[in-house]
């Protein structure tokens, strides 16, 4: 090689040098941004189990040619609301679904049995104290399993990108350590974890779901943040769009008087009936991936001492990233800081 190949060579490791640099400091992501007209595209799949049908929601780029595994990523939500009311709330100009899609990532969604536009079984049509709970996590795993499968073969790749959030997480780390060969990534959003002994659990919930008013979810979303912030952790007009959103994933729910959203139970009998009580639902040393966890500050549900005792427990993942977004909660993503998480998490999913 001679001196002004080298030259240029050395030159061009350093630019990039830089540049990662800068992306790391200002929180930006290391993909360029392309910006332009995105697809979008719903379907309802079959589920592993007969006649269960999941609703999945796919964007995209509209000139993407080439879907790659490590930009693909598929998420999955809580254990209350629907992933379009989540991952694809329009708040800001964009959804996090979109942001990613405008960067280069195939992205999906998949709502679990119960919830949104998936199947939701004859016991949601009756009074909730006439049928044990249902869609518990392991139920959730097999409708993961489901749409991976279907990313999987649409595309033509091995593996894609993994991000739950609340209960999705482990819904989501479940699937991971027994299939870690699909998995390039993992990230989990808001990690429900085994609490230190001793803490008390509520009662496990016995009836087929709960119903949810607005009222109750807000004042809940704000459980745990200081009175004099209260007002301004969630921006004008973000309360109401994810409450239209929410609602008009429940039609029967919505028409109720006050208007609710109902969700399965089946995801609090796991966590009071098993997490709570110290019982982890899956080995955290048996994830094999890289994996990154996020929360908030001020999250009730995902206290500090909680998520590090998960960080710790990942002693088999290749590398590992624990990251705490100041005056955020459980629903970091719909508040003021959310590009704090959304850049955050980019820069891991576009680090090689």
């Amino acid at each position: 090689m001679n001196h002004t190949i080298l030259g240029k060579f050395v030159t061009a490791i350093i630019r990039c040098a830089l540049v990662g640099l800068v992306t790391l400091v200002m929180g930006g992501c290391a993909m360029q941004y392309i910006g332009g007209p995105l697809q979008t595209e719903d379907f309802l799949i079959p589920a592993r189990d007969p006649g269960v049908q999941l609703f999945v929601r796919n964007k995209f780029a509209n000139d993407k040619t080439v879907f790659t595994g490590d930009r693909t990523l598929l998420f999955v939500h809580g254990a209350t609301y629907p992933g379009e009311a989540t991952f694809d709330l329009r708040v800001d100009g964009h959804s996090w679904m979109e942001y990613l899609a405008e960067r280069g990532y195939d992205v999906y969604l998949v709502n679990v049995r119960g919830y949104g536009r998936s199947s939701r079984p004859p016991a949601m049509s009756r009074p909730a104290d006439a049928n044990p709970p249902f869609a518990a996590t392991e139920e959730a795993v097999r409708d993961i399993e489901a749409a991976v499968e279907f990313i999987l073969m649409r595309r033509g790749i091995t593996r894609l990108g993994l991000m739950g959030w609340s209960w999705g997480t482990t819904t989501t780390a479940l699937f991971t350590t027994r299939n870690p060969d699909k998995v390039a990534k993992l990230v989990l959003v808001a990690p429900v974890w085994t609490p230190p002994s001793g803490t008390g659990a509520p009662p496990v919930p016995t009836t087929a779901y709960r119903s949810v008013t607005i009222d109750a979810a807000h004042k809940r979303w704000l459980t745990g943040v200081p009175a004099d912030k209260q007002q301004a952790l969630i921006s004008a007009g973000w309360f109401a769009a994810w409450s239209k959103a929410v609602l008009e994933s429940d039609p029967i729910g919505a028409a109720q008087n006050p208007p609710v959203v109902r969700a399965p139970n089946g995801a609090l009998q796991d966590i009071f009936g098993r997490w709570l009580a110290g019982k982890a639902m899956y080995d955290a040393a048996s994830i094999r991936v890289p994996t990154m966890l996020i929360k908030g500050e001020w999250d009730v549900d995902t206290p500090a001492a909680m998520a590090q005792r998960l960080f710790t427990s990942l002693t088999n993942a290749p590398y590992k990233i624990y990251t705490e977004i100041g005056e955020g909660t459980h629903t970091l993503m719909l508040e003021k800081n959310r590009l704090q998480l959304i850049r955050a998490v980019q820069v891991f999913l576009d680090a090689r």
